[in-house]
């Protein structure tokens, strides 16, 4: 599959426009190297939006869904640097998942991606799943697309440590198409995961396009 590993850390988020360019500075030059580092993660990505809300969206590829729940992660988590405590504190629309990859087809990834986030109804997921797949598969066969993918969060691990209460979108699935053209990629994923893609057994929750501003794989950082 296109995707390096079967986990994956997903973050949304907006900037406080007061710190807006420290925040982007603490990204580039911290935060993703910082989280590239530890075991088990195996790349990331950092975008920003096209036409989506909220305007940042991070992810981080990782071998699988228990890296997200490991020890090196959580020390991470509990220990952040004063520069990401600084703006953790500043989020807007914040937004986290820990999740797993159900399908990935394709080859390669785009610098351009839509992005499609469904909420399931509470039956009949092995049904939607198995569709979805195969529309993951027909968007992947559109001209100037490069991959598609289904990502489901897992509920417990998707909820902030510190909130015994489960929020309501913890256990989303997300559906990413990439491609060479932001305008190829939205009409592939509108098609097939938007609002009116009537798909049953799910919600639309949000759809956008985002740019992909970097990239960084962990094989680069023993260079």
């Amino acid at each position: 599959m296109p995707l390096s590993g079967n986990g994956m850390l997903i973050t949304m988020m907006d900037a406080d426009p007061a710190e807006e360019d420290d925040f982007n500075r603490w990204y580039d030059r911290e935060h993703i190297v910082e989280r590239v580092t530890i075991a088990g993660f195996l790349e990331a990505r950092r975008y920003v939006a096209v036409a989506a809300s909220p305007k940042y969206l991070n992810l981080y590829t990782t071998q699988d869904l228990a890296v997200l729940d490991s020890a090196p992660y959580r020390d991470k988590l509990r220990n952040g640097t004063p520069w990401t405590q600084h703006h953790s504190a500043r989020f807007r629309n914040y937004t986290r998942a820990a999740a797993r990859v159900t399908a990935s087809t394709g080859q390669g990834r785009g610098g351009a991606l839509a992005f499609a986030r469904l909420r399931p109804a509470g039956s009949g997921q092995g049904e939607l799943r198995e569709a979805i797949r195969a529309r993951v598969g027909a968007a992947a066969g559109f001209d100037r697309i490069i991959s598609a993918h289904l990502i489901e969060a897992d509920p417990v691990l998707s909820s902030p440590p510190q909130e015994a209460k489960r929020q309501p979108g913890s256990g989303d699935w997300y559906v990413m198409v990439e491609g060479t053209e932001a305008e190829a990629v939205r009409h592939a994923g509108e098609q097939h995961f938007g609002a009116r893609a009537a798909l049953s057994q799910c919600e639309p929750i949000s759809f956008g396009t985002y740019r992909l501003l970097w990239d960084l794989a962990k094989a680069e950082l023993d260079r």
